[in-house]
């Protein structure tokens, strides 16, 4: 399931030097356009996982459903870098997304 491939792949890159340059020279630090998705599924798959934008997509969705009031208060009233949001949320190991 991609899910489970997905959170490999983060366990991968968390451990793997290489693979964190690669996501560096490949996103801004968050992975919020069509291109940077593109470009994260490429070097999933080339280091052998398999996994698809949208289940980046559904890793942020779920990641937005998980955050507190206060959270939902920050992005209430518009964009906050600092609150998360599908345009700037983190993943399990602190990707932005």
């Amino acid at each position: 399931m991609s899910a489970e491939q997905l959170t490999a792949f983060w366990a991968a890159v968390e451990a793997d030097a290489s693979l964190q340059e690669k996501l560096s020279a490949s996103t801004d630090g968050e992975i919020d356009t069509p291109l940077e998705a593109a470009a994260v599924v490429a070097i999933a798959k080339d280091a052998g996982f398999t996994i698809t934008a949208g289940d980046l997509l559904r890793a942020d969705a779920e990641a937005i459903l998980e955050l507190n009031d206060e959270e939902l208060e920050k992005v209430a009233g518009g964009f906050s870098d600092d609150a998360g949001g599908w345009w700037s949320s983190t993943d399990a190991k602190g990707y932005r997304l």
